[in-house]
């Protein structure tokens, strides 16, 4: 069986959506177990709730009497809050009785405290953020987004590392082609820190296949596409807005008259189609990579499909080994 605490709390929508996330993931997934992590009173309130959903005892609650709030400072929830829901979670994977960790909490508090608890692997500097981003093959790994605004030439190497054992384990990926994010695509392109992180990389045996711009993280040839958190931070953000404003053209251009509104009662099935093929509730689920444990990070607004994602996104980390997959490769390339 695999085990998973899941932070109840924490997040935009709470125990509501945490709770109908996993019962959804227990019974997509008999071999899984999971504790939910918080207060026990309302847990065991909003269980109660889904009286049929028959997932016996492998729904179990572990209590917490605090939550990290969304913008509290991670320093501070690091020191004053050592019964919050994140930090208890996050023990539970430090003690053996859980495998991994998911929450949609406060993203520095939980990188902060997943770092202090569970410490980093052996060879890597820092942990960074990683998440598929939607393509034309399907979709691209991509890191690291947010963790480290600033990466020296030996950590973007880590980084392709730990991308490309995540293509191969997790997401089926042979061979996976790992491309260093610059801007351009020739090899006099860019600053000191990715010339010099080339190099590593073109001296490595992965399937490094040079520089690659922002278009091809969408369009292409790549698994893994590697930068710093500055960089990948505001390529993700741009992708949200760009996602957005492009669903937000439709509805005006479809809505604009009776003649679009009738175009659009038979683009429907084309429409549908296209917003199952991006919607983000399936990508949902950042790992943080890098660590001595598997946690994963939820958007703070998901909803209990989106939330569920996540869930089956630490399941399957758990179950290919991530970390320590990691550990073999890097020791492999750095000839430990």
């Amino acid at each position: 069986m695999t085990r998973i605490a899941v932070d109840a709390m924490s997040g935009d929508h709470g125990a509501p959506v945490a709770v109908e996330a996993a019962i959804k993931s227990l019974q997509a997934h008999p071999e899984l177990e999971i504790v939910l992590v918080g207060d026990a009173e309302t847990l065991h309130r909003q269980i109660a709730r889904h009286k049929k959903a028959n997932v016996g005892e492998r729904l179990t609650v572990r209590h917490a009497s605090e939550v990290v709030g969304m913008s509290e400072s991670p320093a501070r929830s690091l020191r004053q809050k050592k019964d919050s829901s994140m930090r208890v979670a996050i023990n539970v994977v430090h003690n053996g009785d859980a495998a991994a960790c998911v929450s949609a909490g406060n993203t520095g508090a939980l990188m902060a405290t997943a770092r202090f608890v569970l410490k980093t692997l052996a060879g890597i500097d820092r942990p960074a953020i990683v998440s598929p981003i939607p393509s034309r093959r399907g979709h691209t790994l991509m890191l690291d987004l947010g963790a480290n605004a600033e990466s020296t030439p030996e950590q973007l190497f880590q980084f392709a590392v730990m991308g490309a054992v995540l293509a191969e384990a997790v997401h089926g990926v042979d061979e996976p082609r790992v491309g260093l994010l610059n801007i351009g695509a020739e090899e006099i392109k860019g600053n000191i820190q990715i010339q010099q992180a080339g190099k590593l990389l073109g001296d490595s045996e992965l399937n490094y296949i040079g520089f690659v711009e922002g278009d091809d993280i969408y369009i292409g040839d790549v698994d893994v596409v590697v930068c710093d958190g500055f960089v990948g931070n505001v390529a993700l953000k741009t992708s949200e807005g760009l996602g957005k404003l492009i669903a937000q053209f439709l509805r005006e251009e479809f809505s604009r008259n009776a003649l679009t509104r009738s175009a659009a009662f038979f683009a429907m099935p084309v429409l549908k189609a296209f917003r199952r093929r991006v919607d983000p509730r399936q990508y949902n689920g950042a790992t943080f990579i890098g660590l001595q444990g598997t946690v994963i990070k939820s958007h703070g607004d998901a909803d209990a499909i989106a939330f569920a994602s996540a869930i089956n996104v630490a399941r399957m980390e758990v179950e290919q080994k991530v970390p320590q997959r990691i550990r073999s490769l890097l020791a492999h390339n750095l000839g430990e």
